[in-house]
Formats: C-alpha cells, sequence, structure tokens
C-alpha cells in the first residue's frame, strides 16, 4: 500500500499513506498482543493442570496487555469475593510495547524515493496513535466480559498519554530531535532561542537528567541484586515453593523478569531515603523496617532487608543519589567549560529537576495497589521520592559541576604542553562573547550628544574625536590628510574605542610586490600615503586633494 506505481495518482498515493500510518498503528499494537497472547498460551497448554479454557488465557492476556500500559485491573475471581484492583505495571512489557508504537511513527515519517512524500508530522502522530487506541479499545471491551477487566478510568489516564508520548517521540526522532521552535512560530522567537543558544543548552540539561537518571536506577537494580545475593535461600525456596512443576515455574520466572525495572525502580527509592512500603502499616527505608508487612510469597520480595533497625550496611545505600548526583556534576561540568558559572550551575541545577521528574514518574508506575486492604498501598511513594531526587543530586551536582568547570580550566592553563593552545581557545571564546556584545548593543548607536563628548574627554588625546587624528609623523609635504571637523563628532569615541578592531579588510594581493605595476602605489602617483579611515558617523565626506606643484605629474616624474 506504500509503493507508488506510475499508474498511480499523487491523490491516490497520498491517502495510501495516510491509511498505511494508521494501519502501522494498527499492526504495532497488535504484535505486542499477540506476542504476549503466545506466551501465555504456551504456558497454559504447558500447565498439567488448568482450571480455565483457552478463552480464560487469552482473557488474561489481554488484561496484562492493559496492565503494561497503566490501566488498573480489577480481578474478581478473589477468595472473598470482592473485587480486588491490581496496578503494579510490569515496566519491561511497558517498554517493548512503547518501543513498538515508537518504531511505527519512525517508519512512516521516513522518506521513500520511490513512493511518495511522507504526510505531515501531525498527520502521522494522529494516525498511528487512533490505530494503536483501536486496538486498545477493543482488547478493553475483550478484557471486560474476563475475571481481570480494566477500570474505565484508567483507560483514559495513563494509557492514552503514554500511547500518545511514544508516537510523538517517535515522530520527533524520525525528524533528526529538533530542540526549535515550530515552523509557524513567530520569527522573534526563533531569534530568541537562537541568540540564546536555547538548543545547546536544552541538549546539555536533557543529557545530564538522563545520565543522573540511569546512574540513580543502575546503582537500585545493584541493590536488589546485591540483598537477592545475600538473601539467596530465601529467594530459592520462595521460587521452587509457588510451583511444582516446570511450566508453573517458568510462568514464575517470566513475572519475575518483566518486574525486574520495578526492583531497580524501588531500589533507587530505598538509596534514596523515602524506601516503599509493603502495606498500608509497613515502611522499609535505610534507617529502618518498621510495621507489620503485608509480603507476598514472590522472589524478588524475598530480598527485602530484615525487620528492625538500619545497620552500617543498610546505610551505605546512600551511596546510589551520591553517584546520581556525581553523574551530573560531570555532564554539567564537561558542557559548562565553554559557559559562564551561572550558566553550568543552572544547568546542574535543572539537570537536577529533570532527574527528578523522571524518576517520580518511573516510581508512579513501578507501584500500585494489590489489593483491598492492607494491600492497597504497595511500592514506593512518587511524590517522595520525586521530591528527594533532585535534592540530593542537585546538592551534589550543582558545586560539583563549578569545581569540575574550575578544576579543568585551571588545568588546561597550567599544562605545558597543551596550555597555550588551550589559553587562545578560551580567550577566542572571550573574544567571541564580547563581540556578540558589541553587536546586541554597542554604545555608540545608544548615546547622543553631550554624553559623547564627555567620553571623549575622558579618554584622552589621540582616541577621542577625528579632529585630533591627523596623519602620521613623518610623512611628506605632499601628503593631504582628510578634513577634520571642527567640534566633537557624536559617537567617534565610543565608535574608535569599541569597534575599531572590527574595521573589515578586503584580501590581500598574492602577486609579489616587485611586480606590482607603478601606477598601483599611492607614492608613484603623488598621492597620499595616509591610509583612509572607515567613516565615523557625521563627519562630512572627505575632498580629494587637489592637484597642484607638489603632487603634480611633472613633479613626480622630475
Amino acid at each position: 500500500m506504500t509503493e507508488r506505481t506510475p499508474s498511480l495518482s499523487a491523490e491516490r498515493g497520498r491517502s495510501a499513506v495516510l491509511v498505511s500510518a494508521f494501519l502501522r498503528g494498527m499492526l504495532a499494537g497488535g504484535l505486542g498482543l499477540g506476542s504476549l497472547a503466545v506466551l501465555v498460551m504456551m504456558v497454559w497448554i504447558s500447565s498439567p493442570a488448568s482450571d480455565s479454557g483457552p478463552g480464560g488465557a487469552l482473557h488474561a492476556a489481554a488484561g496484562i496487555w492493559l496492565l503494561a500500559h497503566g490501566a488498573v485491573l480489577v480481578r474478581t475471581d478473589t477468595l472473598s469475593g470482592a473485587p480486588a484492583p491490581v496496578g503494579v505495571v510490569p515496566l519491561l512489557l511497558t517498554a517493548v510495547l512503547m518501543w513498538l508504537v515508537h518504531r511505527a511513527a519512525c517508519d512512516v515519517m521516513e522518506p521513500d524515493d520511490e513512493g511518495p512524500t511522507p504526510p505531515s508530522a501531525g498527520s502521522v502522530f494522529c494516525l498511528v496513535t487512533g490505530g494503536y487506541l483501536l486496538v486498545a479499545t477493543v482488547v478493553a471491551f475483550y478484557a471486560k466480559s474476563g475475571s481481570m477487566g480494566a477500570r474505565p478510568s484508567s483507560l483514559l489516564f495513563p494509557l492514552v498519554p503514554a500511547v500518545a508520548g511514544a508516537a510523538g517521540a517517535g515522530v520527533w526522532t524520525a525528524a533528526g530531535r529538533p530542540i526549535a521552535p515550530p515552523s509557524w512560530a513567530p520569527v522573534r522567537l526563533h531569534e530568541a532561542m537562537a541568540r540564546t543558544r536555547f538548543a545547546e543548552r536544552a541538549e546539555a540539561v536533557f543529557r545530564a537528567a538522563a545520565a543522573g537518571t540511569a546512574v540513580l536506577l543502575g546503582g537500585g537494580a545493584l541493590l536488589v541484586a546485591a540483598s537477592l545475593v545475600w538473601h539467596a535461600e530465601q529467594v530459592q525456596a520462595s521460587f521452587l515453593g509457588l510451583s511444582g512443576d516446570w511450566a508453573g515455574r517458568s510462568a514464575v520466572l517470566l513475572l519475575a523478569m518483566a518486574l525486574v525495572p520495578n526492583a531497580a525502580v524501588w531500589g533507587a527509592a530505598y538509596g534514596l531515603g523515602p524506601g516503599f512500603a509493603l502495606g498500608t502499616a509497613s515502611t522499609v527505608t535505610p534507617l529502618a523496617f518498621t510495621g507489620r508487612p503485608a509480603l507476598p510469597d514472590f522472589p524478588l520480595l524475598a530480598a527485602v532487608p530484615a525487620h528492625g533497625p538500619g545497620t552500617l550496611l543498610n546505610w551505605a545505600a546512600a551511596a546510589v543519589p551520591v553517584a546520581a548526583g556525581v553523574a551530573i556534576a560531570r555532564f554539567a561540568g564537561r558542557d559548562g567549560e565553554a559557559c559562564g558559572l551561572w550558566e553550568t550551575a543552572l544547568t546542574a541545577a535543572l539537570a537536577a529537576v529533570g532527574c527528578g521528574v523522571g524518576t517520580a514518574a518511573l516510581t508512579a508506575a513501578a507501584g500500585g495497589p494489590m489489593g483491598t486492604g492492607a494491600l492497597a498501598e504497595f511500592g514506593p511513594a512518587w511524590w517522595l521520592t520525586g521530591a528527594a531526587a533532585p535534592a540530593w543530586t542537585a546538592l551534589i551536582g550543582v558545586p560539583g559541576a563549578l569545581l569540575l568547570r574550575a578544576w579543568r580550566l585551571r588545568q588546561y592553563a597550567d599544562d605545558g604542553s597543551g596550555g597555550g593552545e588551550v589559553r587562545s581557545v578560551l580567550d577566542f571564546l572571550a573574544d567571541v562573547e564580547a563581540a556578540e556584545r558589541r553587536r546586541s548593543g554597542p554604545r555608540w548607536w545608544r548615546r547622543r550628544g553631550g554624553e559623547d563628548a564627555a567620553e571623549a574627554s575622558e579618554s584622552g588625546p589621540g582616541t577621542g574625536t577625528g579632529a585630533e587624528t591627523g596623519p602620521p609623523a613623518g610623512a611628506g609635504s605632499g601628503s593631504v590628510s582628510p578634513p577634520s571637523p571642527s567640534g566633537p563628532v557624536p559617537g567617534a569615541a565610543s565608535w574608535y574605542q569599541e569597534d575599531a578592531g572590527a574595521v573589515p579588510y578586503d584580501f590581500l594581493p598574492t602577486d609579489p610586490w616587485h611586480e606590482r605595476t607603478a601606477g598601483d602605489s599611492p607614492w608613484a602617483s603623488g598621492g597620499s600615503p595616509w591610509v583612509a579611515l572607515p567613516k565615523v558617523p557625521g563627519t562630512p565626506p572627505a575632498r580629494p586633494p587637489e592637484a597642484g606643484p607638489a603632487n603634480s605629474p611633472e613633479s613626480a616624474s622630475s
């Protein structure tokens, strides 16, 4: 449908591309659902004693697919008979499904040499999102008739924003990841963003925030792995006790793998300080494990620290946010070598805020209710973790970025091997910054009248007005200098003081000096060797020298 044949008109070709974009969104949803359904059906077929038919397995697959998008499921087949919500999102499945949406949007935006031009970014975003949400609507209606239906309010949020965000990220990636206002934005906005280097600074902030978040999650995963090794016997007993056959253990292993990113987020929340809740009456932090936990039997939960006050080994988890702050300082300080002091500090602070926003979003998805009563709260609190992450990273990242910037600049300046080169680069950057200040607001353009005269009198002789400027000493009597005004020229002093080095030069001749003709030299024609200065605003035009006995051709030949 996307290939354009010679008999296909442009209108029909564009319609085919639009239909293809919608179908790609549906295909992305169908691929994720089909892959998950195959896994569930394999577990159901291999189970020796299944208490449901193939319809129950397909309903379970539909419910897990909706749960991976952030929807809250409601289980009706509980022991008490009361419906129980399930809101813990398997983040590994979420990453796979969102990647499918992202790839579908990227594929539509890629130009084809033989086919028609791709549609606009807005059309691709709406069509891919609409096709995927159509599949989600059908799956939600199908899962409603089973034992694991989705709560209607959770289908609007966060399912719809998650799919739209993944499609928008795909369109943005296909466009080259631009950090700029759209083409229909005012020209002044484009000029302001170009003048302030908004794109470069935003990229530096995003890079530092991503590095801090990645280090924070990696440190949380390291904490979980160390705790699993420390409690290896409890983990093994939990894994073997949940099922006695290999099909059930395979299902438990697949579920544990899908929840590994959740465990990493829980470990990061534990290292940050707020910890996580194991029910409404129990909290696990590095300082203490308090309350009576509602702890289900699961291998990953067997790695929870021992009940009671924390030890020095538990307090060592604070190294995780410290490492995240160091990562932010590392990236912000490296990008701040060509920036000012306050710009480096602002970059590190904004990166800490971005790290907090990303951590809060992941924490909100990694936890949630697992039932009613004591299991109504399960996992870390997103608002506590989202507040602790920027506090830790800003406390370490901002001073660390400033110290790293100062150390690198000092190291480059004191380096004997390459110090001169780096010093010249720094001088060049300083000159560029000064030139930008002159272009943005030169003083000779703003000042008028007496202010320029006062500045000329303060600056001393030789730099003030055109009246004080004359031909160089030693010039012959035949040299004629341009006439000077009788009074101070408005703007001349500041113009010569600030923009004297900004006079444009023409290209020099490449032929040897002895091959030039005599007519090219002002000395041969009897002209003035005085080099004409650029015209100062307010000065009258210089009159050419009149021919006389001193500068006539006869006197020059004699």
